[in-house]
Formats: C-alpha cells, structure tokens, sequence
C-alpha cells in the first residue's frame, strides 16, 4: 500500500531526523514533533562510525557533515600505568566501507542540517515543530492519532504510523505499556570539556582514547572545539554539585595530566548511564528507535549510532511497504533485527567495555591490554576487531536474521 497518511516522528535528535530525511526521499510524507522550543545544542554524542557516515553519505550530507568535524582514522586504548598504546586504524577497513573512520562531529550539527534540508527542499511533503511534545497514542487497524502539546494547547495529529525517538522517557512506550527491561549504574558520569590542547600532554594522543587505570579510568574525545573527558565518579557521594564543582573537576584533570594552571572550562554535565532495552520495539502501527528502545553506557560511541541504525531499519521497512509488501511481516522483522542485535551484542559489547575499563585487577588489565596490543599489531585481529567495535558486523548480522 502506498503511504499518503504521514508517518509521525517523535523527536527530533539525530535517530528521529535520519528517519524524517530517508522516508522523505523516498516520497513518504512526514510529521517531526520536537518537544523542545529550538532544536537542543546539547553536547551529547559526537562519534559517528563508519557504517553509521555511509548511511549520511546515501543521504547526501556527508559532506557537509565533515566539513564541520574531525576525520578520526586511528583510536586508542592507553593504559595509564604501563604508558602502553594499542592503536587501531580503521583504514584497514577499507574493502568494508566508504568511510575508514569515525567522523568526531557533534550530533546538533547532523540535526540542524537535516532540520533545514527538510524545511527547505521537501516542505511539501514535511511538518517539522518545535515545541511540540507528544503525549500519547491511539491506533486503528489503518491509522494513528498523536496527541501533543503546543505549549498549554493540545493537538491532535493522524497518521499512518508513528516512529517513537522521543528518549529514554518516551511518552510513546509508556502510552503502549512497553516496559524498559534492564538497570541503571551506580555511579554518575562526568564530563567536562576543555578547550585546552590536551595532545601536548599525551604522546600521540589520537581524537578518541579509552585509558585504563585501576584507580580511575578515562575516555578522552575530541570534537571540533574542545577536548571531552569523561570520568566515573563515587556512587557514595549522591550531591552531584560536588562533582560539577571547579575544585573537583580541575583535580581529576590534574591528576590526569599535571598542569601549572587550571584548565579553562567549557561545559561540564553530569548523567546517570543506564543499561535498558524494551521488551518489544514494535506494537502494532507504533515501532520504537534510539533512546526509547534501549539504552547502554557511552563506551564505543553506540548508542547514537545504534540508534541512527535502528531508524535507518524502520524507515526501509516503512518504505517497503510503502512500495507494495506486507506491514505485518516487516514491522515484526523489524523488531527481531534490531532487538536481537541490541541484546546480543551492543548491551553485551557496552556491558563488557565497562568492566574491562574500571577493572581493579592489575592482572586483568594487564591481560586486557596486552590483547589490545596483539591485536593492533595484527592486520587479521585488528580487521575482526574492527568489524565489531565500528557496528559494521552487527549491521551485518542483523541483515542475516529473517
């Protein structure tokens, strides 16, 4: 059947908006309901991977997208006691995708991009607005209706189906009664942003670095402007101003690399990391993506990314049926191929990093890190590993199930 009801995205971070522009370009009509006044600025994701730029590029925007980032060929894990680096080039990926390398650009930059490509190439067939914020859902047997917020003032929309990427709160899986199986960590992460070279206190520092050390692990990211720095801090200590604090901040970052000032200061922010995943991701006309379907500690840069690929799966089945093939039968696929590979590897893979990084056991870094080192030095492992740590291999996977 063709699709000329709208299909209804909620949330306009980088999984809602990838889904907007690939059904538009495959002449589906749209409605992107975004809760906010003006699309968020927040300094949240910032890797893209390989698979993840050849999904931009068949979109068109590569381009554009690197122009505003960092092209990162190479990524390390570092242990902080030894000084040992286990560098991996992505290059040797090359026969696997148009893109051997992570592209370091901030996510607002992807969803203001796409935001005006929709308003000013496809206004015929997209509604993109703000301050918006969807509060339930009906179904029917051939349609939805969204209801949402326009301030203090409902409304109403119909639809043909509805894309739920409104976050880990997601009004849309609670209105379906889905629940969001997992658990929540302890501790907070911190990250703190600094716009002072970092590389001249590292040797070699690449744009992405996982560094281990018994006593505080790290994860050191460069965007465009600044240096992001992530650090875990003390489940014991509940008052998160503590942790926002200068003298807190300016003391993990000194003890990361002595300085003979303090660090100028960008944006810091603190989070809870959670490991969750939705029981179902598809109830009837309702699919769920991003955020709202799972959720993993920020280890690997997947959850972005896992998420741009699950809006990337949607929006191909929404366009097949668009074209002719069953709903029921696709949507379900949907679900199997992107539950499945969120549960079996991305929540395992995520799950795995962490304990490896904060591991207290000298001889289970030690052991870690010397299986970083023999497998960057080996074009056969450093290949495998690749494959799994960019998400190629769980595209792939995926693709495999039926």
């Amino acid at each position: 059947m063709a699709i000329t009801k709208p299909v209804i995205i909620a949330g306009a971070g980088p999984v809602g908006c990838v889904a907007a522009l690939r059904l538009v370009q495959a002449g589906i009509p749209i409605i992107l309901l975004e809760g906010a006044a003006e699309l968020p600025r927040t300094l949240r994701a910032s890797t893209f991977h390989p698979p993840t730029v050849d999904m931009m590029d068949e979109l068109g925007i590569t381009a554009e997208l690197e122009a505003q980032g960092l092209i990162c060929r190479y990524y390390q894990y570092r242990d902080r006691r030894t000084g040992e680096i286990a560098e991996f080039d992505l290059d040797v990926l090359r026969e696997d995708t148009k893109h051997p390398y992570r592209l370091q650009v901030e996510q607002y930059k992807l969803t203001q991009l796409i935001w005006k490509i929709l308003e000013r190439d496809y206004a015929h067939l997209a509604k993109c607005l703000l301050n918006h914020m969807v509060k339930g859902v009906y179904q029917s047997a051939d349609g939805v209706e969204v209801l949402a917020w326009e301030g203090m003032q409902e409304r109403l929309f119909e639809g043909s189906f509805v894309l739920a990427c409104d976050g880990s709160d997601s009004a849309i899986r609670k209105a379906m009664a889905i629940q969001f199986e997992g658990f929540t960590y302890p501790e907070r992460f911190l990250v703190a942003s600094t716009e002072f070279p970092l590389e001249t206190k590292f040797d070699r520092l690449a744009y992405v670095n996982y560094v281990s050390d018994p006593d505080e692990w790290l994860v050191l990211l460069r965007t465009p402007s600044v240096w992001r720095v992530l650090i875990p801090t003390d489940p014991k200590i509940e008052d998160d101003s503590y942790f926002l604090s200068d003298r807190w901040i300016q003391d993990r970052l000194h003890h990361m690399a002595p300085h003979d000032a303090d660090y100028p200061l960008a944006h810091r922010s603190i989070y809870r990391v959670h490991q969750r995943v939705a029981k179902i991701w598809r109830r009837g006309r309702v699919l769920l993506a991003g955020d709202s379907a799972h959720m993993n500690n920020p280890l690997g840069g997947m959850g972005a990314n896992g998420g741009i690929h699950d809006s990337w799966n949607a929006a191909e089945k929404l366009i097949r049926i668009h074209h002719g093939e069953a709903m029921d039968p696709l949507l379900d696929l949907y679900d199997r191929q992107r539950r499945t590979i969120c549960v079996k590897f991305v929540q395992e893979h995520t799950i795995n990093n962490k304990k490896l990084m904060e591991s207290k056991d000298p001889d289970v870094q030690r052991k870690r890190q010397a299986e970083f080192m023999r497998a960057c030095s080996d074009p056969t492992l450093s290949r495998a590993f690749l494959l799994k740590t960019s998400m190629i291999q769980s595209l792939r996977d995926a693709a495999a199930i039926t």
